[in-house]
């Protein structure tokens, strides 16, 4: 684990540059885990060295998969096919990575080996229920704790699994992934229903490893029984990474920057419609496709920002930006109300709460609901917030000294690492002024 690590941004004015964000997370977590069950070997170019995803790497090399790296962001791996996998020797620590835990959870529960995976305090207070409960409907044998939460132990299933029709109650990618890789070892089709249509980067990727998957928005199927063969993957940029800096230079007067090959997954960018919906000068070019997802190249030009309504199936497409959209809230004129975004309660911290205390710690006139916020943009003063160690809202509060008339600082940033290694360096490139500092442990 990191050591602890305190953001201390001064009040600065200006973002600007062209800017190539690292690779897109969801994909480098995915193309590692069908690489390892597919027959051949897998290029992968562009690959996140963040700690999570390593965490994904690591997991798998301990279970008798070759991963060579031929550098940060490129690996080989050597496939083991779909019954290749090893015990591995110890448990399967996965850090921060909740990513990781759920869906190797889908993939380890037909296994006919046992395996425990844990991870760290952050991780093992996530709810893991909603993927272990249609598992164990599946046939597959998983404990948890007695909250529901990891350690996950998954024992060998006393008979294949078989599929089921899954009615998801929330839009999770993270849900549909699990048993959608479950279902490749279950007899009979795995179906997955959702209300609104999450990201489908497991679809895209599986049908480039060979596998006939039906994908539409809100419902996802794969039939048991099939293979994967090896496939090259060239990985995005994360579009997750680059709502930061969208979102600080549309509510910074006189930024101009130019984000490269982002990814552009239609599942994915509520977060552009959300800002251009607020005002923002924002435009898309050089759309092309790389690797089965559509990407391109995204410039934005600052200015003033508007109060907006957002609810309904655009939250879905943004939920990991909100603490970014929090952010440009805090910087519109009027106010913005965000409704259906309860998701954001069970992320690495309860993002609603989270963010409404640090808006409020900066002048902000914040209030939360169950699912969403009300946020009245004003003026940010500066002061000491807390990210609670998670990565979004560090970065996202960092973009806040593009607005703020004192400086900020952060306090529990070291899990940065963990999606966006370099954050730091690149926004200091772009203009932002922020010193990685000791940790003090004090909590405003």
């Amino acid at each position: 684990m990191p050591a602890d690590v305190d953001y201390l941004c001064q009040p600065v004015r200006s973002l600007s540059g062209n800017l190539r964000v690292p690779g897109d997370k969801s994909i480098s977590h995915r193309a590692v885990m069908l690489a390892a069950l597919a027959e051949g070997d897998t290029r992968i170019t562009g690959f996140l060295p963040g700690e999570d995803c390593l965490a994904t790497m690591h997991a798998f090399a301990a279970m008798g998969v070759p991963i060579e790296r031929s550098g940060d962001t490129e690996l080989r791996v050597t496939g083991v096919g779909m019954h290749g996998l090893r015990a591995p020797a110890a448990p399967i620590d996965l850090g921060n990575s909740g990513t990781s835990m759920r869906l190797l959870a889908g993939l380890l529960a037909p296994q006919d080996f046992a395996v425990t995976l844990t991870g760290d305090e952050s991780l093992t207070r996530r709810p893991m229920r909603r993927v272990t409960d249609p598992l164990a409907q599946m046939g597959a044998s998983i404990r948890t704790s007695e909250s529901g939460t990891a350690p996950l132990e998954l024992l060998p299933p006393t008979a294949p699994l078989h599929g089921i029709a899954f009615e998801s109650p929330v839009a999770s990618a993270q849900v549909k992934s699990a048993l959608l890789l479950a279902g490749l070892y279950a007899k009979g089709r795995t179906e997955v229903r959702e209300p609104q249509a999450s990201r489908d980067h497991t679809e895209r990727m599986l049908a480039a490893f060979g596998v006939t998957v039906t994908a539409q928005p809100g419902l996802a199927a794969v039939e048991g029984g099939q293979s994967l063969r090896a496939a090259d993957v060239e990985v995005p940029a994360d579009i997750s990474s680059a709502a930061f800096f969208l979102a600080g230079a549309a509510m910074t007067p006189g930024a101009d920057i130019l984000l490269e090959t982002v990814g552009l997954n239609p599942t994915r960018t509520g977060v552009i419609d959300i800002l251009q919906a607020m005002g923002a000068d924002l435009v898309v070019q050089n759309e092309r496709q790389l690797g089965g997802e559509p990407v391109g190249d995204i410039r934005v030009r600052g200015g003033k920002l508007r109060g907006a309504e957002i609810a309904g199936e655009v939250v879905a497409r943004a939920i990991d930006e909100f603490p970014a959209i929090f952010v440009a809230a805090a910087c519109a004129t009027g106010e913005t109300v965000i409704r259906d975004a309860a998701e954001l309660r069970v992320k690495e911290s309860d993002r609603i709460g989270v963010m409404v205390q640090a808006l409020r710690s900066l002048g902000i006139s914040a209030v939360a609901a169950e699912d969403g916020a009300r946020i009245l943009g004003g003026r940010i003063h500066g002061g000491v917030v807390d990210a609670h160690g998670d990565h979004r809202v560090a970065m996202s509060l960092a973009m806040a000294s593009l607005r703020a008339e004192q400086p900020i600082r952060i306090r529990d940033c070291a899990n940065v690492q963990t999606s966006f290694p370099g954050f730091r360096e690149l926004a200091c490139d772009a203009g932002l002024e922020i010193r990685a500092v000791p940790g003090s442990g004090e909590r405003p």
